[in-house]
């Protein structure tokens, strides 16, 4: 992920590339040398040279190496999830008060183009349904998968339901490769009213990024990885269910077959645009640690997302991860 950054910064009118620090220094070197900047030897080096940096290590060194900057007020885009844990999180959340720094935490999915489209509609949702899965890629072994892949849908949730008080949270969750859980469905019922079913796995066969969201006036599914998406709207389907209900009732249709569901209900694609969602998240920090707008995903939202993810792992049942 630090060369994808690197990659965006190289790109973005009105920002320069200073350098990059990596713990390996061939790959410092490597992507160095293929966007035209420094090597910084040590994170202290970096202090005096920066303006702003992103943070794009293993999830436990985020705050150790986010304070040094946030004390100075540098701005930070940390990748997600914020922190390993609610601690963790706090400790930055406090650095970057202390100091009025920005930070902005790294939930790509808002960037995506389908998510984007979907929230032009105004949906009010009463039920959400996520999944998210693929084949393991060894890279977040470190953690669950709570925390590796379904952070993702949990912030998308959080934002979605309009509120982070989540009264009730019922999952479950299977470990194969280690102590942690590799596979995991959680219910969530918020204080609103709406509920949310999240199911991530990275043990599956296939990879599937579905949204799909019901409220009393529209039903929207999303595909995140086809950026493709469609909405079925009550207004403009009730009438011709209804008169199908009314037909049969009266005789009229004696044999159902005959009526096709897909045939009544009217579905529109969504308008979605094109667009690299790490770069627009890039740009969107850069306008952010500017002062020209406030971060897209804030360090207050990173933490609800990483205290609700928790929540998800404690009310795992143990038995269910042996």
């Amino acid at each position: 992920m630090g060369r994808l950054h690197a990659k965006a910064y190289s790109q973005v009118a009105g920002a320069k590339l200073t350098g990059v620090y990596d713990l390996n220094s061939e790959t410092a070197r490597a992507v160095a040398d293929e966007f035209g900047c420094e090597v910084f030897d040590s994170v202290d080096s970096m202090l005096e040279r920066v303006r702003a940096v992103t943070i794009a290590v293993p999830t436990k060194y985020h705050p150790d190496l986010a304070e040094p900057f946030l004390r100075r007020g540098i701005p930070c885009l940390i990748e997600k999830p914020l922190s390993r844990d609610v601690a963790d999180g706090r400790r930055i959340l406090d650095a970057a008060k202390q100091s009025g720094a920005v930070v902005q935490v790294g939930h790509i999915e808002r960037f995506n183009p389908a998510f984007i489209a979907m929230q032009r509609l105004g949906i009010q949702p009463r039920f959400i349904e996520v999944t998210r899965i693929s084949p393991l890629t060894f890279r977040s072994i470190d953690v669950g998968v709570v925390l590796d892949m379904m952070i993702h849908d949990i912030d998308i949730v959080l934002q979605l339901a309009g509120t982070d008080k989540v009264t009730k949270v019922d999952a479950i969750g299977v470990s194969v490769i280690g102590d942690v859980e590799d596979i995991c469905n959680a219910r969530l019922t918020f204080e609103n009213g709406c509920v949310a079913n999240v199911t991530a796995s990275r043990l599956a066969l296939k990879t599937e990024r579905r949204l799909r969201v019901f409220s009393r006036d529209a039903y929207v599914s999303l595909d995140y990885q086809k950026r493709y998406g469609i909405v079925a709207r009550r207004s403009g389907n009730l009438g011709a269910i209804r008169d199908a209900v009314a037909r049969i009732r009266s005789g009229e249709v004696t044999d159902i077959s005959e009526l096709n569901f897909m045939d009544l209900v009217h579905i529109e694609e969504l308008a979605i645009d094109e667009g690299d969602p790490l770069r627009a998240e890039v740009e969107s920090f850069i306008e952010a640690a500017a002062g020209r707008c406030a971060p897209a995903v804030t360090a207050a939202q990173g933490l609800a997302a990483v205290e609700l993810a928790t929540r998800i792992v404690e009310s795992i049942a143990p038995q269910s991860l042996e």
